[in-house]
């Protein structure tokens, strides 16, 4: 899991931006709570905001090259962070569930180019059902005369939700099979019938847009089915027959995020547990540094003990996605949940290193421990993912 001499370059790259643009910019956009558009328009400029860029990423044969940016760009702000690649999430639905061609097509249109920056957003979450994907209430329906599918339902807590230009939706043809009746679509810019709904004022993560998808006969081309009608028809026949098959087309998407996901969830641990490192060196009490008590050196030695146990955890999922070993014991889940749970848990104790600082807005750790606690809800709550874990060690399907 040693990164190699070009992984390594581009880490020292994305940390440059990450330090010098995203970070000085984060206070200013955590309390505009807005997009932070110039920050978007900069990292096209220098090709971090690009197709290119994220298809390097892709491709790389370790599969660690895309976790290790969104740690870096997570540690500069996840709210930003968040802003830059939440685009990825919409490729990340396309390439789990789209044909190659497809793939050609639609991904570089998640991104544009700079002076055309476009968006992407994967809508799945609904009021009811967030964790329960398998009760996705939004239709897709099939015409056969024009080849089209229309699309109705109202999307939740999605990012990039109504301002991206590519939404990726996962919505229900065969209801009564619950996720394996599930499809992906790709609605491309500007279809009539698509629209955004409230969008949400967060408690973390505010530079980053999260908004409902209102979806009132949204038709798109048969040819957005994202792999194809006889792929699908191939998978509901299965189904109907009691084999199983591929993940559903939700189920595939987080499996393939949840590396990276985790790997934000580090970014911010990590940024914690260097400040308050580096503020215990400073701070005197009773004559010495803070870090010279053991109840500071030990919460010190704790926070960077998880830090590092939660990269392991994340460095190992990415690689066996890539390596194509099967997550026979919830390893992604296993990230997801040990790295959220624990950017929750260091950023608390730097506030408590930091005392009545560490509460203050003057120092940033209020901020990263407000962003750390999505980590523990999106892209799967931690009670989901310990969930998984357990169906997956124990063979149960436990509910």
């Amino acid at each position: 899991m040693e990164l190699n001499d070009d992984q390594l370059q581009v880490l020292k790259w994305v940390h440059g931006f990450a330090e010098n643009v995203a970070r000085p910019a984060a206070h200013e956009w955590d309390e505009r709570e807005e997009t932070p558009w110039p920050i978007i328009e900069e990292a096209a400029r220098i090709g971090l905001y690009s197709f290119d860029f994220v298809a390097n990423c892709f491709a790389d044969p370790t599969g660690l090259l895309l976790p290790i940016v969104n740690e870096e760009m997570a540690w500069g702000d996840a709210g930003i962070a968040l802003a830059i690649l939440g685009s990825t999430l919409g490729v990340a639905g396309i390439v789990a569930a789209g044909t190659p061609e497809q793939v050609a097509e639609w991904a570089p249109q998640c991104f544009g180019q700079a002076g055309d920056i476009r968006l992407a957003a994967l809508c799945v979450s609904e009021v009811d059902a967030g964790s329960d994907v398998s009760s996705l209430k939004t239709r897709a329906v099939y015409d056969a005369t024009s080849d089209a599918w229309t699309l109705n339902g109202t999307k939740t807590w999605i990012t990039n939700g109504g301002i991206a230009d590519i939404h990726v939706v996962v919505a229900s043809v065969e209801p009564e099979l619950g996720a394996r009746g599930q499809a992906s679509f790709v609605v491309p810019p500007k279809t009539p019938g698509l629209s955004m709904g409230r969008k949400f004022q967060k408690m973390g993560i505010r530079a980053s847009h999260t908004a409902e998808v209102m979806l009132h006969d949204v038709t798109v081309p048969g040819a957005c089915l994202l792999g194809g009608k006889d792929r699908f028809d191939e998978r509901v026949a299965r189904a109907r027959a009691g084999r199983h098959g591929k993940s559903s087309a939700a189920m595939a998407t987080f499996e393939a995020t949840r590396p990276s996901i985790a790997a934000q969830a580090v970014g911010i641990a990590r940024a914690a547990y260097e400040h308050a490192l580096d503020y215990a060196k400073q701070r005197r009490t009773f004559g010495r540094p803070i870090i010279e008590h053991q109840a500071i050196a030990f919460k010190l030695a704790d926070m960077r003990t998880r830090v590092d146990a939660a990269r392991l955890l994340y460095l190992r999922a990415a690689s066996m996605a890539m390596t194509g070993k099967p997550f026979t014991a919830g390893e992604g889940s296993m990230a997801k949940l040990f790295a959220g749970e624990t950017a929750v848990w260091v950023t608390e104790q730097a506030i408590q290193i930091l005392g009545a600082c560490g509460y203050s807005r003057d120092h940033p750790v209020e901020r990263w421990h407000r962003d750390a606690r999505a980590y523990t809800i999106f892209e799967g709550t931690s009670e989901i993912q310990r969930l998984l874990i357990a169906r997956a060690i124990s063979g149960v399907h436990i509910q």
